[in-house]
Order: structure tokens, then C-alpha cells, then sequence
């Protein structure tokens, strides 16, 4: 999954950096949005998962601490090695989804004048933003 989403946001920084024109930019549009809805529930799954995966493995862990043995501690330690992928790959999935609301805003503002208002980045956070090519 990481690196399809990396692909696909690869994909994207080589078409905002191009300057290509898009001929259909309002079908573009959401067919990108569909694609970050796509990402959004991926995201929202894995949270989910991660987070029982996380109080299954604290459970486990408490429960060492009162009745300690070794089967205990055997679970406990299986539990951690899996839970460290689980977190790697809900973070690569957040920060996967970021980037592409970075690009859709990067599309909007450069395809289709809208008031600079409704932007995050005016509001403290700041978005780094591509170089206009064609000034």
C-alpha cells in the first residue's frame, strides 16, 4: 500500500512540476478527490486496527506485571514486534494522505482563482508550495 501511494503522489509532483496544462481540469479534480476519499478510509481503517492492536498489546502487558510467565511474556513480545509495523504503516498512510491535500490545494490554486481565504495556509499552517513555472 505505501508504495502506491507513493507512486501515485510521485506521479502528481511530476504533473504540478511539469506545468503541463490539464485539458479536464474539473474531472481531474475529482478524480483526485476520489483517490484522497479512497486514502482517507485506508487511513481510517488502519487507525482503527492500530488502536486495538495497541490496548491488546498494553493489556498484555499489565497482565505480565501482575502474573508473570513465560508465555506472557512471549505473547507481549510477538504483540510489540507486530504493533511497530502496524505504526509504521498508519504513519506512512497520514502523511501519505497530507501530501495529496497538499496537491489538491496546489491544483486548485493554480488552475482555478478562488479566494485566498478559504486556504489552510492562511490560517497557520503553512503548505509548501511548487515554484509557478510560468511566471
Amino acid at each position: 500500500m505505501g508504495n502506491k501511494l507513493r507512486a501515485y503522489i510521485d506521479s502528481l509532483y511530476e504533473l504540478i512540476e511539469s506545468g503541463r496544462k490539464i485539458e479536464d481540469m474539473e474531472l481531474f479534480k475529482q478524480e483526485l478527490f476520489r483517490e484522497i476519499e479512497f486514502w482517507q478510509h485506508e487511513r481510517i481503517i488502519h487507525l482503527i486496527v492500530t488502536f486495538l492492536f495497541a490496548i491488546v498489546t498494553v493489556a498484555v502487558l499489565l497482565v505480565l506485571v501482575f502474573y508473570a510467565s513465560i508465555p506472557l511474556l512471549i505473547l507481549f513480545v510477538l504483540l510489540l514486534v507486530l504493533l511497530v509495523p502496524y505504526i509504521r504503516h498508519y504513519y506512512i498512510l497520514e502523511n501519505g494522505v497530507q501530501t495529496l491535500y497538499v496537491l489538491y490545494e496546489e491544483l486548485t490554486r493554480r488552475n482555478q482563482p478562488i479566494c485566498s481565504q478559504w486556504l489552510p495556509s492562511e490560517y497557520g499552517i503553512k503548505i509548501k508550495s511548487f515554484p509557478d513555472k510560468n511566471k
